[in-house]
């Protein structure tokens, strides 16, 4: 939660800082698992990487990838689901 608390709130108040979100990037990124990752925090992450015009493919893949390996997507709400569909 801390991290997309952390980028959620640099995109809010619209400050990138593209060396932070590359290293907080890529730190997720290169998780084995990122089912502690709550349906808002991946939510938030995706939404401020996108509300900022930061890239990062392979936080977008390791996102994707372990909504894809969920069984439902019954703990997302609406609006993650649309977030995450925007970003």
């Amino acid at each position: 939660q801390e991290l997309s608390n952390l980028v959620w709130t640099f995109a809010t108040v619209e400050q990138p800082h593209p060396k932070l979100f590359r290293k907080v990037a890529d730190h997720i990124a290169a998780l084995d698992d990122m089912g502690k990752f709550q349906p808002q925090n991946l939510s938030n992450i995706s939404w401020a990487y996108a509300t900022l015009d930061e890239t990062h493919p392979q936080l977008f893949e390791s996102v994707a990838a372990h909504i894809a390996t969920l069984n439902t997507l019954d703990e997302f709400k609406p609006r993650n689901l649309s977030n995450l569909v925007w970003a």
